[in-house]
């Protein structure tokens, strides 16, 4: 499954006044894993930027005077995502930007929800941790990724924190591994209970989910929903 992190910075809070993107950043994901590819764009608004922006992500309209206008960068943006799952941390908001400079362009090339569809992390936060802070910068403390060099946002800088934490919520990068492969001596933990058997000759270890990994895994079958394979009485 291909995914792609997405962020934006922009010059205020709201697109229908006028506001508009001024950064892009994008990291994509195969198979649960970042690759290489990125798509990271600075974009000239053509505008001023509200302080209160400003303060939070530090880009001045300045800075911006020689980048390309969204219309210069459009048809890149759409090719690198196009076909992808979008994970975005309060979709609505760069959704809706994003959706406001594509009309903008005054080209019939559609919306993001055309080409992709799109999961935002901020309600599957709500929906794991209800009742909690669920920012970026709070889920970075709770799922343990350090976020200490974000002074200020960033497209880029927050997709690739988002990466993080998305992978973290969702069960992080799994690997495959055997227990008791080694003849070595070396230590092996078993926080499970666990019991033995003995099939065609070959003796078989079965390590039983803890409560609270039974628990996860609920809370993960209701986020995929009906469709699940993997629901109870399946």
């Amino acid at each position: 499954m291909r995914q792609v992190i997405l962020d934006t910075e922009t010059t205020g809070l709201e697109w229908d006044l006028g506001h508009r993107v001024i950064e892009i950043g994008c990291i994509e994901l195969l198979g649960r894993r970042v690759t290489e590819k990125r798509f990271h764009r600075f974009i000239n608004p053509e505008r001023s930027i509200d302080h209160g922006a400003l303060e939070v992500h530090g880009i001045s309209a300045e800075s911006l005077l020689g980048k390309p206008k969204f219309s210069e960068i459009a048809d890149e943006l759409l090719e690198f995502i196009t076909g992808s799952e979008l994970v975005i941390h309060n979709a609505d908001f760069d959704i809706g930007f994003l959706n406001n400079e594509l009309s903008l362009t005054g080209r019939n090339v559609g919306r993001i929800e055309d080409v992709c569809s799109v999961q935002d992390t901020l309600q599957l936060a709500r929906r794991l941790h209800p009742g909690q802070r669920n920012s970026l910068d709070a889920l970075c403390k709770r799922y343990g990724v350090d976020n200490s060099h974000r002074t200020l946002h960033g497209a880029m800088l927050d997709a690739e924190i988002l990466a993080d934490v998305y992978l973290a919520m969702t069960g992080g990068q799994t690997e495959l591994s055997f227990v008791g492969k080694s003849k070595q001596g070396q230590a092996e933990t078993k926080t499970n209970p666990m019991t033995v058997g003995v099939k065609d000759g070959i003796q078989i270890e079965v390590i039983y989910p803890s409560s609270q990994e039974i628990e996860l895994h609920r809370q993960w079958l209701d986020i995929l929903g009906d469709d699940a394979l993997w629901q109870d009485g399946r």
